[in-house]
């Protein structure tokens, strides 16, 4: 078993929560966000598991083990939230069936034995429940005083999270309700469903091992919350202080702020290229273990959170390069859109330090080295991009040293020499992909634009594949020369879209009557060509290497 996991095991909701153990949301998670879209799936998924007499997987449950009876929910509070939400609405309703005194009485101890088993224990003398679940500190009140109480909630001044928690309650109770009618019907369908909805229940000794598991686990495409682990760190610092509510309240808001600048952006990649922006670059299974290193005390915290905040706005901007930040800077924007073009991430932590250090005009030059250094490595040459990061790193705590940056530290490791580049170059495919065929179309616009001093209009324009994907007859080429030419750089061209309907697998000869009604210089220059070779299109890729060795160039 890897070091720091207690244990693993597959476990029913019936035998999870069957027994005397607790378990508890830590007080900075999240808030109970599940709507009737996750529980309707829910449902349907119970549905169809009892129909079938089969059993129902609920993905990973990460638990922190305080001892053997004590369990803190690093990950799955959401769904176990729901599951006792969903018992709550079975116990509610057999209290409220209808029937004889006997009945009723039968129906009470009933619900006291499910109360009991999975949810908690009323206190006798303040009538509160005393739960086996524990949410957070914005639910867990609510969840206590009015849901396990079974005392109506109030109609007004209640959270977002805690009328979905009221909404969750009264959806399972008329789901249950439209489907059974007697006690034993409720009692045996609720039995059929804690028994057969099961976890993978992963149990670790400490924060910092749950945090390997959860990157384990995401790298398997398992997508877990880590920065919920993340953020509980700031505030378990701010905790052991004692600090009073209005900054615990501070620290909270402050991250609200910060994932919500964030949007879809994972906040762990986020807060990674943050912490390499100014200090030694650090791997993705590194991350947590050196923040807790770093940040010890509540005034370390707090100064995180408000750099982050700053630094979030950046991060976000250099994803998008049509974000407001660069409305009055088109050279910027347009070589962001490259950069997102070429799915180059490694020079983020760089840029994130250039553009708060360096003026404008300096970022502006650094930047559009950048791009022609990513389209010489990562594009054409396809170099390991892992290598980029501890030099980018380099210059970027350069930078915050001497306010500068060397542009000899970029070229001599990044930058691609003239020779190994038009070589490789000359040699380009670029297979049929979306992607592809905008870097494809990208380089050619390039190579026209520098050729005719023009800027030609690309939305008019169309990538023209000379040798057709799937050549007829009229072609006299064999099939592995198409395969093997046919994606070549060499073999393509620029056409306007009117031109380039008419085309299709026409032969060479007739393509050329289009091409020659063209405005872009390249693709009237195939005119001239008598039959279109494999040795046309080595001669004609040749030409644009050797071109764009100048283009692209430092």
């Amino acid at each position: 078993m890897a070091q720091g996991i207690k244990d693993t095991a597959n476990e029913t909701f019936e035998k999870l929560m069957g027994n005397s153990s607790t378990f508890e949301v830590p007080q900075y998670q999240r808030d109970y966000s599940w709507t009737e879209e996750q529980w309707s799936d829910l449902w349907y998924d119970i549905l169809q598991m009892t129909e079938n007499s089969e059993s129902h997987y609920m993905g990973y449950l990460v638990l922190q083990s305080e001892n053997e009876k004590k369990y803190k929910i690093i990950d799955g509070q959401q769904r176990l939230t729901t599951l006792c939400i969903l018992t709550l609405a079975v116990v509610k309703l057999l209290r409220d069936l209808p029937g004889s005194e006997t009945e009723k009485e039968n129906n009470g101890m009933r619900a006291k034995a499910l109360t009991d088993r999975f949810i908690g224990h009323m206190d006798v003398i303040t009538l509160i429940s005393e739960n086996k679940l524990v949410l957070n500190r914005n639910n867990d009140t609510f969840y206590r005083e009015y849901l396990t109480s079974f005392r109506p909630a109030p109609i007004r001044g209640l959270k977002v999270s805690e009328k979905l928690l009221k909404q969750a309650f009264e959806y399972f109770y008329q789901q249950f309700k439209a489907r059974c009618t007697t006690s034993e019907e409720l009692v045996t369908f609720h039995d059929e469903i804690v028994c057969n909805l099961f976890f993978t229940v992963i149990t670790v000794s400490d924060e910092l091992n749950a945090f390997k598991v959860f990157e384990t686990l995401n790298a398997r495409g398992v997508q877990l919350s880590s920065s919920d682990l993340l953020k509980n760190y700031f505030f378990s610092i701010a905790n052991a202080h004692e600090l009073h509510n209005t900054k615990l309240n501070e620290i909270e808001k402050k991250w609200a702020e910060i994932t919500s600048t964030l949007r879809e952006s994972r906040v762990s990649d986020f807060l990674r290229i943050y912490w390499n922006s100014k200090h030694k670059t650090i791997r993705k299974m590194e991350l947590y273990r050196t923040i807790r290193n770093n940040i010890k005390t509540p005034e370390d915290a707090f100064e995180l959170l408000w750099d982050l905040k700053e630094k979030a706005d950046v991060y976000v901007a250099l994803k998008d390069p049509h974000d407001e930040l660069w409305r009055d800077d088109k050279d910027i924007s347009e070589n962001l859109s490259l950069l997102k073009l070429f799915n180059v991430t490694q020079p983020f932590p760089l840029l994130l330090t250039a553009y708060s250090i360096l003026a404008k005009k300096e970022f502006k030059s650094l930047l559009s080295k950048v791009v022609c250094i990513s389209f010489r490595y990562n594009v054409i040459c396809g170099k390991n991009p892992n290598e980029q990061e501890s030099v980018y790193n380099k210059i970027a705590l350069s930078i915050l040293a001497d306010k500068k940056y060397n542009i000899e530290d970029l070229k001599q490791v990044l930058y691609i020499p003239d020779e190994e580049f038009e070589k490789t170059f000359s040699y380009k495919e670029f297979a049929s992909s979306t992607r592809n065929n905008k870097i494809a179309k990208y380089i050619l616009c390039t190579i026209e634009n520098y050729d005719n001093g023009a800027c030609i209009d690309s939305d008019m324009i169309t990538l023209e594949h000379i040798l057709p994907d799937s050549p007829d007859e009229r072609w006299d080429w064999d099939d592995m020369d198409i395969q093997k030419y046919h994606y070549r750089l060499g073999n393509m061209t620029l056409l306007e879209k009117s031109l380039n309907k008419q085309n299709g697998n026409a032969p060479f000869s007739e393509k050329k009557a289009e091409y020659k009604k063209s405005s872009v210089s390249m693709t009237k220059e195939l005119v001239n060509i008598e039959e279109w070779t494999k040795e046309q299109i080595e001669k004609r890729q040749h030409k644009m290497a050797q071109k764009a060795k100048g283009i692209w160039s430092l």
